[in-house]
Parts: structure tokens; C-alpha cells; sequence
């Protein structure tokens, strides 16, 4: 009878617990604590290398050369006097930073969702006074503003060395280390791979497929958007009679190619009229039909644009896999009710 008694007692002190207003919130946080570690130390040690990159190795450099400079040389950059450790190491940080989503889409498809439905804990919590709803809520809730806090001190440290040297750069504002981890694109991404990988969970019910299939898709979701970012904002066309083109050496070039009787043809090649006199070159682009030439591009100014509607784009499917988790799992959990009835 006391042993009855002590484990009613325990069941009741433990569904108390989770029925309590920040329960379920420290249950999500117990629960995951090793995952919370990991990804402290990685916000953390990626920060420490971005102060490191910014206040020794880009002073180094710039030391490097501006001797280079007093020494009298006709021209001077990293590659020439052998110090491309800051452009290195910020382009490596850089996309560290903007594909940290595919760890937290694999986490939240494997640990957060997935392995807790197949080994039968989500049904325990469910039966100890948390619903499924509530459940759920704190699932995504708690995760999302650990990622979102991580992930925004990271985006604020990266701007913050990326301009401190930005100078000694050669990648531009739309690499891929540079475009994604200097906006809240990034913190973005992260929260719709947390939130496709918890309706993966829910699909799949499995650990490790669904670990996988979350990693696919979110890296799938990141494909096609950055397939299509060239037209999230009207780019700059001109057009010239030669292939000498007048435009921002930081432009993001997007396409050219040849004017075919005023017509648009990309990527036309007119380099077998090359080579000869420039009578003889303009015969053949006449024979060609080729009027003139055109490149279209992005300038430096687009990146705001290009970056707000990739966000908004990305926030908006994770929006969507979130109501579809909440229905999948209110539809699954309402079949299960009926069939116990």
C-alpha cells in the first residue's frame, strides 16, 4: 500500500509539475539540455573567433599592408603578400553561420519530435495532464527563442567584423558566406528548419528518417529560394554597342549576353568574330544579327530588398510547416481519442 501510494504521489507531483505555467518549458529544457549546451558553446566560440578575426588578424593584415605600400609596390593585397587569414577565416564563419539551419532542422526532426514519438514519451507527457497542443506549443516555443537569441548575436557579431575590415575583403555582398549570416535571413532559416523538422517528426514518427528527410527538405527549401533571388527586386539592365560595360565593380551580375535584332539572348557567344579587323568583326556581328549587348545586374544598394523578401519568404513557409504540425498532430491525437472511445 505505501509503495502504491508513494508512486500515485509521484505521479501526481510530476503531472502537477508539468501542468505548472513554465512546466512543460523546463521539462523541453531538461530534456534537451546537452542539445542547449552544444549550440551555448557554438554561439559562443564562433563569436570568440569573429573578436579574434576582427581585432588581431585583420590589424595583422592591415599592418602587412600598409608595409607593403611604404615599401613602394605597384600593388599590393592578400594574395600577393601571403596573409589571407581574415577573408579565410570570415568566409568559413560566414557560412557556418548561414547553413547552421541544417543542425538545427536535423536536432529538431531526430531529438525534438521524432525520437520522442517513437519511443513513446510525447504519449506519457500526454497522459500526465499536458495535451498535445500544449505540448507542442513548447516544443517549438522554447527551442525558437534559443535559436532565434543564438542565432541574432551571431548575425550582429559577423556585421560587426565584416565592416570593421571590410576593405580587405575580395568575396562580395551576395557570397554565400556573406549574404545570408549578415541579415535576419539567417536567424529565419533557423526557425523554419525548427519548424520543418518538427512536422517531419510528427510525419515520420522515427528518429533517424525523420532526422534525415528534416536535413533534406530545409537544405531543399534553401536551394530553390536562393535559385530565385535574383528576382526578389528589379535588377539594372544596360546596354552598350560593345561588350564593355560601365556598372559597379561590387554589382551582383545576374545575365548577358547578346542583342539578336533587338532581342535578348543570353549567354550568345560572338567570339569567333574576334581575331580579325574591325571591319571583318563587325560583318560577322552583322551577319550574326547581333545589334548591340546588354548584362543586367544587382547593385550593392539591392542587397536590403533581396535580403527583407527572402525573409519574409522563408518566415512565411515556416509559418505554414508550423499550422500543419498543429493540425497533423491535432488530427492524429483527436483518431487516437476515438478509436480509445
Amino acid at each position: 500500500m505505501t509503495a502504491v501510494a508513494d508512486a500515485g504521489a509521484g505521479s501526481a507531483g510530476t503531472s502537477a509539475a508539468l501542468r505548472a505555467p513554465w512546466g512543460t518549458a523546463r521539462t523541453v529544457l531538461r530534456l534537451h539540455r546537452a542539445a542547449l549546451a552544444v549550440w551555448a558553446l557554438f554561439v559562443v566560440g564562433l563569436s570568440a573567433g569573429l573578436v579574434w578575426l576582427a581585432e588581431v588578424t585583420g590589424k595583422e593584415e592591415r599592418k602587412a599592408l600598409e608595409a607593403c605600400d611604404s615599401a613602394g609596390q605597384d600593388w599590393c593585397d592578400m594574395t600577393m603578400i601571403g596573409l589571407p587569414g581574415y577573408e579565410n577565416g570570415l568566409r568559413w564563419t560566414g557560412l557556418l553561420i548561414s547553413y547552421l539551419f541544417l543542425g538545427v532542422a536535423a536536432f529538431a526532426g531526430g531529438a525534438l519530435t521524432g525520437r520522442e514519438l517513437e519511443n513513446g514519451t510525447a504519449h506519457l507527457a500526454w497522459t500526465q495532464g499536458v495535451s498535445p497542443t500544449r505540448w507542442l506549443t513548447a516544443k517549438l516555443a522554447v527551442p525558437a527563442l534559443v535559436v532565434t537569441g543564438g542565432a541574432t548575436a551571431l548575425v550582429l557579431v559577423y556585421r560587426w567584423a565584416w565592416g570593421t575590415n571590410e576593405d580587405l575583403l575580395q568575396s562580395g555582398w551576395m557570397s554565400d558566406d556573406g549574404f545570408l549570416s549578415r541579415g535576419p535571413a539567417s536567424v529565419a532559416y533557423a526557425l523554419c528548419a525548427l519548424a520543418v523538422g518538427a512536422l517531419t517528426g510528427l510525419l515520420l514518427r522515427r528518429t533517424l528518417p525523420a532526422l534525415a528527410v528534416s536535413v533534406v527538405t530545409a537544405g531543399l527549401i534553401s536551394f530553390v529560394v536562393a535559385r530565385y533571388r535574383s528576382s526578389f527586386s528589379p535588377a539594372v539592365t544596360v546596354t552598350s554597342a560593345a561588350e564593355d560595360f560601365d556598372y559597379p565593380l561590387t554589382a551582383w551580375q545576374v545575365e548577358s549576353g547578346a542583342l539578336i535584332h533587338g532581342h535578348r539572348v543570353p549567354n550568345f557567344d560572338v567570339t569567333k568574330c574576334y581575331g580579325g579587323s574591325t571591319a571583318t568583326t563587325q560583318n560577322c556581328l552583322d551577319d550574326l544579327g547581333v545589334t548591340g549587348f546588354y548584362t543586367t545586374y544587382h547593385p550593392e544598394s539591392h542587397y536590403w530588398p533581396i535580403h527583407l523578401v527572402e525573409t519574409g519568404i522563408v518566415l512565411t513557409v515556416a509559418a505554414l510547416a508550423t499550422t500543419a504540425a498543429f493540425l497533423l498532430l491535432r488530427r492524429r491525437t483527436a483518431g487516437a481519442g476515438r478509436r480509445e472511445a
